[in-house]
């Protein structure tokens, strides 16, 4: 529990500047360059800044600015945005390929996501077993490397026209998918004081689901511009893979220092 009365011009600056962000994000899908993109971009960095602001003088902020000098703290929050920007924004994308490109049912669509969405459910389950012996911040690492492994396996697939080729990956990335699950929450809430808990997590998964809508945009404008279905889709392979490398090295830089 706190003193003082609740940080409502915060909540009244960041919300804001959150909608702006993902209706930004929502409407760039249909060009970037659009009027409407631009101008809720620019109210996002806006309500943003005079978010910052208010926070530096609030006596009980929302956000306590302070965490970001954690590199823990740093490192959850990292690991929320990056695993939006490139395991959900490709997973959210992968079903409309399916369909689309190598003409699947819904069903069948349905039916192949659940192989990786259900390895992810179990293996998020069972790190319990191993939580004493490795971090969560070692967990985040290897999850991300094995992310990058599965989606490269995928690569040519979808050119192919083959869904078979896609199981090897979607069966590792889900393995990684099921680290990421089970790591974020609880380096959220091990990255800052005790009484700061529910304050670590609303920022970790602030941040990944503006990284969801972020890596969905990116994904689709990737995905699209290539000449072709296949090309796109492997394109958009590579640059996930990427920044699941990205976010594994950098997640193990940021560690805490006594």
């Amino acid at each position: 529990p706190r003193e003082g009365r609740p940080d409502f011009a915060g909540a009244l600056t960041f919300g804001p500047a959150l909608v702006a962000l993902v209706a930004a994000l929502t409407l760039g899908r249909d060009g970037w360059l659009r009027a409407p993109v631009g101008l809720l971009l620019a109210a996002a960095v806006l309500l943003g800044a005079l978010f910052v602001v208010l926070e530096r003088r609030a006596a009980t902020p929302m956000i306590d600015l302070s965490l970001l000098r954690r590199p823990l703290f740093l490192a959850s929050s990292a690991g929320g945005l990056f695993t939006g920007l490139s395991v959900i924004g490709l997973f959210s994308f992968l079903p409309t390929v399916l369909q689309r490109a190598l003409g699947l049912s819904p069903l069948d669509t349905a039916l192949l996501s659940l192989l990786w969405a259900g390895l992810a459910f179990a293996v998020a389950l069972q790190v319990r077993r191993i939580a004493h012996r490795v971090s969560p911040r070692h967990q985040l690492v290897v999850g991300f490397a094995l992310h990058a492994v599965g989606v490269l396996t995928m690569l040519g697939a979808v050119g192919a026209g083959s869904w078979a080729r896609l199981l090897p990956g979607l069966v590792v990335a889900g393995v990684g998918s099921g680290l990421l699950n089970a790591a974020l929450p609880l380096l959220a809430v091990e990255s800052v004081p005790a009484a700061r808990a529910a304050m670590g997590s609303g920022a970790q998964q602030t941040f990944r689901y503006i990284g969801s809508c972020a890596g969905v945009a990116l994904t689709i404008a990737i995905a699209t511009s290539a000449g072709s279905p296949g090309a796109g889709t492997d394109v958009a392979l590579w640059v996930s893979a990427g920044l699941a490398v990205a976010a594994g090295v950098l997640v193990a830089t940021l560690r805490e220092r006594h």
